[in-house]
């Protein structure tokens, strides 16, 4: 694509860039995103051999250093989830620290994870040689030239005005750093994006730096929270403080960004940092005796969760962002290349939801986004642990109607703005958040919990699901056209999938379908606008005459599971539950202790269930009314957690884990989801068909491992004779077996029941074997057995 241009609104580097302390780093503790650091770092150690432009890269590696034995457990985790990548990363010895950073001192290290390669580039030489490297291939770089105003048409395309003249866009992207809210709002978004002062220190030159004979790697003491590398014959070093401490540069987010604002800098605060210059000189006892010769305090801007906001927009056609980089050097090369390829090939390369800009939405506030970032900048370097939460801004406006009920029940977790319940404590269980490498305070009340879905019944809140209303003359041929499986009878439900072009699975939900042409689509609360602004897309596109409305906000949602669900159930409602007039996934309008629900006989869970979609305002009347209801069946509730542990045993695959853009839904066992025979041309068919006729790679298995006190939760490594050959996509404990259980892609050779394999778990490969799946068999496969007789089989 060589028609494209850069309006840039002073000059090059000015804002966030020219300021930038240049850090380059393979590390990353997501999963994907360690390909957009790859990619930068490959990027950048040819671009002075491709552009001709001196770029200033050094590359000495960095350690990042562990001195508790939880950090060591950290660096573990992170080894198993980087090992089936191209990364290159290990864990070292304080004898082997101390040999690659002579100045430390090793009194409190215990190890370091290791990166070969990391280092620091020069970003205005950086951002000069990838100006030249466009300009060669054709690109148009413009400035001074400030926009003043962006007018979609309503074919789809843009008039961007600036001082010198309007331009025609067939698409614009969002890149403006700091200025990105001022360009959002041109077009009436707000996007989340606030800006920080972050502060480093640079010293004078340091003799015993100025006799090393070869370049510091960088460092990053985690619980000093700062990172530090060398700088010519000196050190640089830059903190960041706690997020009482730190400071936002809120005026800007009400009043704007003073309009000539561009190279300029903040006062800096010595104060504000210098517990991190205190911990700097004990770990480095030369910069004692350093001078300090400047301190930088500029402006970078944060998202909410730290994490840069990246793709298309939900809502605008053709509007494109790439904003909110806390780390921007290390980021660009690699959000490049994915941001075009994305836009060239009309998906992305890979899965990246974690940057979707479609994660945030009415919910984030201003008020939000400050208390959430400055809970980011604070925690830049606290242990990563699995499942973690962060409080800061909660709750949001989206509570569910069972939130005040609930919340002192229950661990509740952040689903896209919602609050969710995770787990629930019953007296004298220890209610707080305890975070662990290991099994923690929940184990014990999840298992619990499972126990009630598979013995008796019980209450989930569901309504941080995404739901959409699709209705009009070409309804069935648009969705038709979307999803891989056929449309449902009417009164019925099934599970769908939308694929992309090259046939990866965009998303995956359930259709209903409600009346002649009138459906009700529901998603993962993390999916919501991401599969809805696909949706709209392809119906603007094709021309389809559908009415979609988002109703996610307007309904909640109760999941009730269990052998006895019907029981309680049918004492609430007139309709007939019983199995052969209320089929499993089937969907009826009824009402229930006279509240009117759509019931979708549906439940992940794998047992007798129903999931109840209402109005949000009824949430409390109906979640009262089947409670009391249960009362002699023992009902009680659950939450995410058991979901998960029963989901897994019945072997129900989860869109983000065992299917996303990586992933094709062959290979994922989808095939009974699939129809490559229906007489629709759905997106990614042809691409599917090819792969097909080509052959499988790799399959999604299921296995079962014995562990310590550990249990798997996707993205481990798994090893076969000495190698690591795939990955584990989910895992949990499985209560029925009481082993761990995990999803896990093998090459297709080692997908056979019974074959051996290990998982990597803290350091430790525990041995692996591949089952029959599912574990335990759903109901309705349960109940079809038991009317055949086949007790034995079950």
């Amino acid at each position: 694509m060589k028609d494209v241009v850069l309006l840039e609104k002073s000059e090059l580097t000015a804002g966030s860039t020219w300021h930038a302390a240049g850090l380059t780093t393979y590390f990353h503790p997501g999963i994907n995103l360690k390909k957009i650091h790859y990619y930068s770092i490959k990027l950048y150690e040819k671009l002075e051999e491709e552009t001709g432009q001196v770029v200033g890269f050094h590359q000495p590696g960095s350690i990042r250093i562990a001195t508790t034995p939880v950090r060591v457990d950290e660096f573990k985790y992170q080894m198993t989830r980087t090992r089936w990548h191209a990364t290159e990363q290990y864990i070292i010895e304080p004898e082997k620290i101390q040999e690659m950073f002579p100045l430390l001192n090793m009194n409190k290290i215990l190890a370091g994870l290791y990166n070969p390669g990391d280092g620091h580039i020069d970003p205005y030489s950086l951002t000069m040689a990838l100006a030249a490297g466009a300009r060669k291939y054709g690109a148009l770089l413009k400035y001074p030239a400030p926009v003043t105003s962006l007018k979609p048409r309503s074919d789809g395309t843009w008039d961007v005005e600036t001082p010198h003249g309007s331009m025609r866009a067939n698409r614009i992207v969002n890149a403006a750093g700091f200025w990105a809210r001022e360009v959002g709002k041109m077009i009436g978004l707000e996007h989340p994006l606030i800006p920080v002062q972050h502060q480093y220190i640079i010293t004078s030159t340091i003799p015993e730096v100025k006799a090393l004979k070869r370049e510091l790697p960088v460092l990053r003491d985690l619980e000093g929270s700062f990172y530090l590398r060398q700088e010519r014959d000196g050190l640089l070093f830059g903190p960041y403080e706690s997020q009482e401490k730190m400071k936002v540069q809120d005026s800007w987010v009400t009043s704007g960004v003073p309009p000539g604002f561009g190279k300029e800098l903040f006062e800096s605060d010595l104060d504000r940092i210098m517990e991190h210059v205190e911990a700097a000189m004990d770990l480095v006892p030369v910069l004692k005796k350093a001078d300090i010769i400047r301190i930088v305090n500029g402006p970078i801007t944060y998202s909410p969760d730290i994490l840069p906001m990246v793709g298309p927009h939900q809502g605008v056609r053709n509007y494109w962002v790439a904003v909110g980089f806390g780390y921007g050097i290390i980021h660009a090369g690699g959000v490049g290349k994915y941001l075009s390829d994305w836009i060239l090939h009309r998906e992305p390369p890979f899965d990246l939801i974690e940057l979707d800009p479609n994660r945030y939405g009415k919910w984030t506030t201003a008020e939000y986004t400050e208390a959430k970032a400055r809970e980011s900048y604070g925690f830049n370097n606290i242990v990563g642990y699995p499942k973690e939460e962060r409080f800061a801004g909660r709750p949001t406006q989206r509570v569910s109607g069972l939130y005040e009920t609930l919340e002192s029940k229950c661990s509740m977790g952040f689903h896209a703005g919602w609050e969710q319940p995770h787990w629930f404590y019953k007296p004298g269980q220890d209610p707080g958040y305890r975070p662990s490498f290991h099994r923690t305070n929940w184990f014990e009340p999840v298992g619990s919990e499972y126990q009630q879905v598979m013995q008796r019944v019980g209450v989930i809140d569901l309504s941080p699901f995404g739901k959409f209303n699709i209705k009009g003359p070409d309804s069935i041929r648009l969705l038709d056209h979307l999803f891989a499986n056929v449309i449902p009878k009417v009164s019925f439900t099934n599970i769908s999938h939308m694929l992309t072009p090259k046939g990866r699975v965009y998303a995956e939900l359930t259709v209903s379908h409600q009346s002649p042409g009138e459906f009700l689509l529901v998603t993962g609360s993390g999916s919501e606008l991401h599969d809805l602004r696909w949706i709209e897309e392809e119906a603007i596109k094709g021309g389809y005459d559908v009415e979609i409305k988002n109703i996610t906000d307007e309904l909640g949602v109760l999941g009730v599971a269990g052998p006895y669900s019907r029981k309680v159930l049918q004492k609430l409602t007139s309709e007939d539950l019983s199995d052969n007039v209320f089929k499993f996934l089937q969907t009826k309008s009824l009402k229930v202790s006279n509240i009117p629900v759509t019931a979708i006989r549906i439940s992940y869970t794998g047992e007798l269930g129903w999931e109840l979609y209402h109005r949000r305002e009824d949430s409390a009347a109906l979640y009262d009314a089947i409670m009391n209801a249960g009362q002699e069946e023992g009902i009680d509730n659950f939450g995410t957690y058991a979901m998960n542990a029963l989901r897994l045993e019945k072997a129900f695959r989860a869109w983000g884990s065992e299917m996303n853009c990586d992933t094709n839904p062959l290979e994922a066992g989808l095939e009974s989801f699939v129809k490559l025979n229906k007489p629709a041309d759905f997106i990614g068919k042809q691409a599917l068909k090819q792969i097909k006729a080509k052959g499988l790679k790799r399959r999604l298995v299921c296995l079962t491992l014995a562990t310590d006190d550990v249990d798997p939760e996707g993205n481990e490594s798994i090893w076969y004779d000495g190698k690591v050959v795939g990955n584990t996509t989910s895992g949990s404990y499985s209560y029925r077996i009481q082993k761990s259980l995990a999803f896990a892609y093998v090459p297709v050779e080692l997908g056979k029941v019974g074959q051996q394999v290990e998982v990597e778990l803290l350091g430790k490969n525990y041995p692996a074997v591949v089952i029959q799946e599912p574990l335990v068999l759903t109901e309705p496969t349960r109940s079809r057995l038991q009317k055949k007789g086949g007790k034995d089989k079950i």
